[in-house]
């Protein structure tokens, strides 16, 4: 139960956890304990090693290198000797090499074969001449990259040099049967050490005998026993040190908790214990509460950790839960920083939930009203009222910019209470604007078509200040182009920067005539999430004041949209006129480009694809765009397939996934396990290719 001593500094070992006994962890071939060993007058001779010299020794527990002293050699009394490693230089000769680990006097000695125990490795190779495919030994932490951690082996794949620094990726051999971790990214790069390969002992000369008996001056860095404060013991640690106090000091005081395994003094308990338990000790996290435990024949207890007036009391309407979820699908289709229209969402479209506009692809931030980058500029933005100094005109509208306001609390709005500046997405959005910034003035575009488009999203909120806005949910409008920013002084008092958007897409927008008839004949409906059940409208009014069934978001959007249909009799007329017109709700068919056919009808290899994908033309753009994506995509990335390789089964892979299946020793089509060959030709379908990107606009940007 008393804690061990933190390691020092220079200990090669990350803690005092001691190496299982020899019995149990070293070769299994060990039939006597070390004790008898060691007192046995006589050592066997090696062809490469004697007594005295410092080597490096692969240890059991860790699998990595620790520079040890060889204190004894004796023959292998097992039957049956460890398989060799092909890898390795030598092959194992039936001697058992007993060695002490430096700096571990708490270490019992270890007993490897030939093929874990090495000369010792001192000369350090500088950074420069540093080639691919040295095999080094280097410093790496498996479970914290960016920590010191033990030795190993490094097969170095690739060395990169440039104005961030420099960058070393290879191949780490772990543990004793050589697993290798793939692509490393090794940190300390001052500290890489030549492997020594083996000398026998009749090749030595007088040098290099004195040099492997004599103990290194300087030991290898090692990994901490604690990252948090650097195995500093004059700093007080709560991570390595007593969880109350912090110290580190009085350790045949400390308890050890038999659950966390974390130590307390006994004096720093409450109340402070005076003698050592006899049992198992639990810390007071760990410790389980007696007045809690049911007993047989009792009653469930009242927990007062779980009363209602612990719980908590916030009132703040949080959705239903919608307006905190997380999204289920991701649009693979264009990368997040894809500028102009989504493929397959059509204007017009309209979601109940913000999230399914973030899995459509169209605006990814579930909360923000801007997405963009400060250094490419904005892709997407919602129009929801949340601005004062808001004005919209449907083709064209002013749009206030983000910040300037208190969010602190998890708040969604607050009022104005500071001036805003053009950075983030404010300067996001003016990188839009076919202008050279300016972030005092503001500035006008020359040719403001020029500009990079923006998606605009309305909000159903924003019907109260504009009749542009849908009746409920969120609806696709279109592109829009910046033609000016500039900075101002808001209704609040505080500077806010405007910026002036335009209309520039060739659909026609949601709210004229044509875009409604458009609408209704491509069959546009509120798209609600999957599973999502909606509320029952009928007699709302009268089911709400007098029941006792909750209110839902489903009522309040209802109660927050009649106004607005009722106060606009141009609304209610042009709905009307598309109802009473038969002709203006039938669905027209998707017809295919003359350029998409022809693209399609030269892919021979994927003609039965292409033909089960032209029945889906009937249900419109988005049903035949949603077949495409799924007949085409790669069965190892699950997106459309990028320089699509159509193997002689019928399927198509991405070029760069079945390479990594190569690089596997995996010679099999991915998706039938059909045999390819290793000599296998991986040449790219171009004209599917050309096609999926007539179709994909952008699909293969950062791929």
């Amino acid at each position: 139960m008393v804690r061990a001593a933190v390691a020092e500094s220079n200990s090669p070992k990350k803690s005092k956890v001691t190496i299982n006994s020899i019995k149990e962890t070293s070769t299994p071939c060990s039939s006597s304990t070390t004790s008898s060993t060691l007192n046995e007058d006589n050592s066997e001779e090696s062809k490469y090693f004697k007594v005295g010299d410092y080597v490096d020794v692969k240890d059991y527990t860790y699998g990595s290198w620790f520079i040890s002293k060889l204190i004894k050699i004796k023959k292998d009394s097992c039957a049956v000797n460890k398989p060799n490693d092909p890898k390795s230089p030598v092959e194992n000769d039936g001697l058992v090499y007993v060695a002490e680990i430096l700096r571990c006097p708490e270490e019992p000695p270890i007993e490897v074969q030939l093929q874990e125990i090495r000369p010792h490795a001192f000369d350090i190779l500088p950074f420069e001449k540093l080639k691919t495919n040295d095999r080094v030994l280097m410093n790496y932490n498996v479970d914290y990259p960016q920590e010191r951690g033990y030795w190993y082996d490094v097969l170095v794949k690739e060395i990169k040099t440039n104005r961030r620094g420099r960058d070393v990726i290879g191949d780490v051999s772990v543990g004793l049967d050589n697993a290798v971790l793939k692509n490393c990214h090794l940190m300390f790069l001052d500290d890489i050490y030549i492997v020594k390969p083996y000398q026998l002992l009749s090749e030595r000369t007088p040098e290099d005998d004195k040099i492997i008996q004599t103990e290194p001056a300087v030991m290898r860095a090692a990994a901490l026993y604690c990252i948090k404060c650097k195995d500093n013991l004059n700093k007080s640690c709560k991570e390595c040190g007593c969880r109350v106090c912090g110290g580190k000091d009085n350790e045949d005081k400390q308890l050890m908790c038999d659950e966390c395994n974390h130590p307390y003094h006994m004096e720093c308990l409450t109340p402070p214990l005076k003698e050592m338990p006899r049992d198992d000790w639990y810390c007071p996290s760990c410790k389980n509460d007696e007045n809690e435990i049911v007993k047989a024949g009792e009653k469930l207890k009242v927990s007062k950790k779980k009363t209602p007036e612990s719980m908590s009391t916030s009132k703040r309407d949080w959705g239903k839960g919608m307006a905190c979820v997380g999204r289920t699908k991701k649009c693979n289709i264009v990368p997040s920083n894809h500028f102009g229209p989504i493929p397959g969402v059509e204007v017009g479209t309209t979601w109940l939930f913000r999230v399914q506009v973030s899995e459509a692809g169209i605006h990814r931030p579930p909360v923000g009203g801007i997405h963009g980058r400060d250094n490419q500029g904005a892709f997407s933005i919602v129009l929801s009222g949340g601005y004062e100094d808001d004005v919209d005109n449907g083709d064209e509208f002013l749009y206030t910019g983000s910040g300037g306001r208190d969010l602190s609390g998890n708040k969604r709005t607050a009022l104005q209470s500071c001036d805003q500046e053009l950075t983030r997405y404010n300067r996001a959005l003016a990188l839009n604007c076919n202008a050279k910034i300016d972030s005092e003035k503001g500035a006008t575009a020359v040719d403001w078509k020029k500009g990079k488009p923006v998606r605009v999203v309305r909000n159903y909120k924003l019907c109260k200040h504009s009749k542009y806005a849908p009746d409920l949910g969120n609806r696709y409008d279109g592109l829009y182009k910046v033609i000016k920013y500039y900075p101002e002084t808001g209704i609040s008092g505080f500077t806010v920067w405007r910026f002036v958007l335009r209309r520039d897409d060739p659909t026609p927008a949601p709210w004229t005539a044509q875009g409604k008839k458009r609408i209704a004949q491509l069959g546009l409906k509120l798209i609600y999430p999957e599973n999502y059940i909606p509320a029952v409208t009928n007699d709302t009014k009268s089911k709400l004041p007098g029941s006792k069934r909750k209110r839902t978001l489903q009522d309040a959007d209802i109660e927050d949209n009649e106004q607005c249909k009722n106060n606009d009799p141009k609304r209610n007329s042009s709905e009307r006129e598309v109802a009473d017109n038969p002709e203006k709700k039938s669905k027209i068919c998707y017809e295919l480009e003359k350029e998409a056919e022809t693209l399609i009808t030269a892919d021979v290899a994927n003609t039965k694809y292409w033909e089960d994908c032209k029945e889906y033309l009937e249900k419109g753009k988005k049903a035949f765009l949603d077949r495409v994506e799924e007949m085409f995509s790669c069965i190892c990335c699950q997106e459309i397939v990028f320089e699509p390789i159509t193997t002689e089964c019928s399927h198509n892979i991405c070029k760069g996934c079945l390479r990594r299946s190569f690089n596997a020793d995996v010679f099999q089509c991915p998706s039938c396990r059909a045999e390819l060959g290793k000599s296998y030709p991986m040449n790219v379908n171009v004209k599917l290719a050309k096609t999926l990107l007539f179709l994909f606009p952008g699909y293969n940007l950062d791929r």
